[in-house]
């Protein structure tokens, strides 16, 4: 609820309303008064996230990829050292990278020529970032009792709650970490649908598929927003808001969808400092981009890129999607680096589970459990995390995860979001070694 105190122990002036990251000169000659005093009172208060709470890095950002549909990581990070893996794979598998035969851009990647590690030869883009250390590869991600269903299994991986119940884990972590008024700028996600991982109990997030689709504040929208309340004292002398239940929703709605899209359009309008590659994901990174460069209080940005579901044809399929899950990684990984962000940005890609290991009949896998998960930063351990996932010691037919998926969350919240993981997830689970000390 709108707080209507006019507490004068904390006062707001334009300058720090300006400061705290919402944008409203467009608003200031003609919004009605009240709508005015509404974005004063939906500001974040003294002690909040964006005023610099103690112990918490506000200047840190998460970026979360994910890739929809079950990312075959068996094929992704690639065994090349196990004769097993080409056995069961037959013709689905990646050559090694000294195969004879094949051709060399169909070659895995090495990175661990003792392990026999590599990498799909579609990821050399993310491959470069691994070896200029700001990259690293946790493998055999996954859960217990894992779920094959699509919107189950990625519910889980939101709540991180293997019954998929409750808010979203990014949610409540900025529902334990922002008590005050919520921050309609604190969570951005671009896309067509909502992530149920943005949405908590009072923070929701911000959410567009372009910058060019994000509303504005027109004559129509403010008329609908005065008429609604008459009864609105515009000289109130104690400078409090007096609003009822049903003008509290409209004016905070409205607040939500339109006080941040002017500074959202124009940070996103600036031309970026490297050249993007074309594709969904490179996209929305460079947007992403725009606005962690325009200067925007959001701590955490959602994206994502669709069509990992490869039960057919799959070599051709996931080798595209691959190449643009790596090129759209590394340019935005350039471009924050030219803006001077790499060191204060964290970026986390993941899939709601993998692939089988046998292959089907139609040269494709099916819904499967572990997989892994990329990491993109200047603070990251880089690097392989963990041990590959056996192909033959399985799980019902599945690869074995040997790493908890809240295990990582955990090392993201503590590590480098400065929040309580075990208040947020509601157990303590140990911390992944992602995030250098």
């Amino acid at each position: 609820m709108l707080d209507t105190t006019g507490d004068s122990r904390h006062p707001l002036t334009r300058r720090a309303f300006l400061h705290r990251g919402l944008t409203f000169i467009s608003l200031a000659t003609t919004a009605p008064l009240f709508l005015e005093r509404a974005a004063h009172a939906l500001a974040p208060p003294a002690g909040s996230l964006l005023s610099g709470r103690p112990g918490v890095p506000e200047d840190r950002i998460l970026v979360v990829v994910q890739l929809g549909g079950g990312n075959d990581g068996l094929n992704t990070v690639v065994p090349y050292g196990s004769g097993a893996y080409y056995r069961i794979r037959r013709g689905l598998a990646i050559p090694a990278p000294n195969a004879a035969g094949a051709a060399p851009d169909r070659r895995a990647l090495d990175l661990e020529t003792a392990s026999g590690i590599g990498l799909h030869p579609s990821l050399a883009a993310f491959k470069d970032l691994l070896d200029d250390g700001a990259a690293a590869i946790v493998q055999g991600v996954g859960y217990p009792n894992p779920n094959r269903s699509h919107f189950t299994s990625m519910d889980i991986w939101h709540t991180a709650d293997t019954d998929a119940r409750g808010r979203g884990w990014i949610g409540r972590y900025l529902d334990h970490t922002c008590p005050g008024a919520p921050d309609p700028q604190g969570t951005v996600s671009i896309g067509r649908t909502t992530p149920r991982a943005l949405l908590g109990v009072r923070h929701k997030p911000t959410s567009f598929e372009t910058a060019e689709l994000f509303p504005r504040l027109g004559g129509e929208t403010r008329r609908m927003l005065k008429e609604p309340c008459p009864h609105i004292d515009r000289t109130d002398p104690a400078g409090s808001l007096k609003l009822d239940s049903s003008c509290r929703f409209l004016t905070r709605t409205a607040l939500n969808a339109h006080v941040p899209s002017d500074r959202i359009r124009n940070a996103v309008a600036q031309r970026p400092l490297v050249s993007y590659p074309r594709g969904p994901l490179a996209a929305q990174l460079r947007t992403v981009a725009g606005m962690i460069r325009g200067g925007l209080t959001t701590r955490v940005y959602y994206v994502s890129l669709s069509g990992f579901d490869t039960h057919a044809r799959q070599l051709g399929r996931h080798a595209n999607l691959l190449r643009q899950l790596g090129d759209a990684l590394n340019a935005f990984a350039a471009d924050l680096k030219a803006q001077g962000d790499s060191g204060r940005v964290l970026t986390m890609v993941f899939s709601e589970f993998g692939r089988r290991v046998n292959p089907n009949a139609t040269g494709g896998t099916d819904h499967g459990t572990a997989a892994p998960m990329f990491f993109i930063g200047d603070a990251v351990c880089p690097g392989l995390i963990g041990e590959h996932p056996s192909v033959t010691a399985l799980d019902h037919g599945d690869l074995a995860f040997s790493m908890d998926f809240r295990c990582i969350y955990a090392a993201v919240l503590e590590d480098w979001m400065g929040a309580d993981a075990a208040a947020i997830l509601g157990r303590e689970y140990r911390k992944a070694q992602i995030i250098r000390a």
